[in-house]
């Protein structure tokens, strides 16, 4: 199954494997493999206080210069105060995990910084593939999963996204699929929006997640394909809507009237019994609602999807189309759906201060969608240059690692707490958090 955890192999020395509870060990793999590493400074907060934060702001360069001595071939991304993205090839998955493991045994070495010794702890999340079959987008959400699961862990995750294997795994979920619905396995993460210009959090969109009780978290990428196969979107998709109406109203109780978007199936857009239920579920909620929904969905059965797009945005729910770009994008389907927000796809925004043609994409984009009257969202927002470049560009809202990961609940409404006294700053960058909010978070 893609998206597997597999385990490191063991260190010669002696030292725990990076691994994850449950895992099988990783395969031989010909060719060539990309590895991807999200590293992060846990005890941030801590040497904040001692060194200040402009000197705190700049640890992330004490590692990368660190990094870049022991391995001059690895690309080095700095991605927020606290976090780093390393990527780099190597002959085999197991190469790159013993890399990986070299990387943290030279972060734990203590730091001289101006002439003071510190030790910083360090996090790493990882995803191996092979080149032959590596998603950029794919990867570098495998290994935001692989950090939440090593925070979790307390202890270096990697995801591997070779293992095909197999249909016994992809077969057993299916059959697991609707106990774990059933069983309050799945829940829900909110990832906010924020508006560029009115300098306030606009929306947020609900990500669906599964704790298995024993594969650990589950990559979305992964269980959703399997849901469609095995017939159970449909139940997964209402489960996700009533809990997000239900979170919505706990929201407005708490004095924030935000709309939550939830993710569409393209094979649901062509049912006319879940449109059905869905507007029945919604009308008889008030909640303020969106749905997100692909451009790929739209062209499966454009005549059936338009009609019922229509039908929810007569009721209210706000749409918008998702990943824009990724898919075969066709004009003559864009005018027709009633959407008022369109979603730049994150593998245009993350390459977007390291690409010639990608700002022309994105700026063009943007041009387009506010010709047709919708409001614009750039994903995948990881650095200050990537915020400051859509800034200029007229982007609308603005969402990704650089301004919030996604969060549970409660660590949302904390999230949310917060923007009574941030919405009157100047600068939509105050809406970054301190590594402290993470830490209670």
């Amino acid at each position: 199954m893609r998206g597997s955890v597999a385990a490191l192999p063991q260190p010669r020395d002696g030292a725990p494997p990076a691994e994850s509870a449950g895992a099988k060990p990783m395969e031989g793999h010909a060719g060539v493999w990309r590895i991807l590493s999200q590293c992060e400074i846990l005890n941030f907060a801590t040497l904040r206080r001692h060194l200040g934060r402009p000197r705190a702001d700049a640890l992330v360069l004490d590692i990368a210069a660190r990094i870049a001595e022991l391995m001059p071939d690895v690309r080095i991304l700095t991605a927020g105060r606290a976090l780093i993205e390393i990527g780099f090839e190597r002959e085999s998955a197991e190469a790159g995990a013993a890399d990986i493991d070299r990387l943290r045994k030279a972060l734990a070495r203590p730091f001289d910084l101006d002439g003071e010794i510190y030790t910083l702890q360090m996090q790493f999340g990882v995803a191996a593939a092979p080149c032959e079959d590596c998603d950029d987008v794919r990867l570098t959400e495998a290994a935001e999963s692989a950090l939440e699961q090593a925070r979790n862990e307390k202890k270096v995750v990697i995801l591997d996204l070779s293992r095909a294997d197999l249909a016994f795994d992809r077969l057993t979920l299916m059959r697991e699929l609707p106990r774990a619905i059933a069983n309050g396995e799945m829940f829900l993460q909110y990832q906010p929006k924020v508006h560029v210009r009115r300098q306030e959090i606009a929306s947020a969109e609900a990500l669906v997640r599964w704790q298995h009780p024993q594969r650990g978290l589950i990559l979305p990428g992964d269980f959703i394909s399997v849901a469609e196969e095995a017939g159970e979107i449909g139940a997964l998709t209402m489960w996700t809507l009533r809990q997000v109406i239900a979170d919505q109203k706990r929201l407005v109780a708490h004095g924030h009237d935000l709309t939550l978007f939830l993710n569409i199936s393209g094979m649901l857009l062509a049912d006319a019994e879940f449109v059905k239920e869905a507007c029945a579920v919604v009308t008889a909620s008030g909640a303020k609602l969106g749905f997100e929904i692909t451009e790929t969905a739209v062209i499966r059965d454009p005549d059936s999807a338009i009609q019922h797009l229509q039908t929810f945005a007569d009721i209210g729910v706000k749409l918008a189309i998702d990943d824009y770009g990724a898919g075969l994008s066709s004009l003559a389907y864009l005018k027709r759906l009633p959407a008022k927000e369109l979603k730049i796809d994150k593998m245009f925004v993350m390459q977007l201060t390291s690409s010639n043609r990608d700002p022309l994409i994105v700026r063009s984009t943007i041009d387009l969608a506010h010709a047709l009257e919708m409001e614009v969202t750039a994903e995948g927002v990881e650095t200050p240059s990537a915020l400051a470049l859509l800034s200029v560009m007229g982007c609308d809202m603005v969402q990704g690692f650089l301004l919030s990961r996604p969060l549970g609940f409660d660590a949302f409404s904390k999230y949310l707490a917060d923007e009574a006294h941030l919405a009157s700053s100047a600068n939509v960058q105050s809406f970054i958090r301190p590594e402290s909010f993470w830490k209670r978070a």
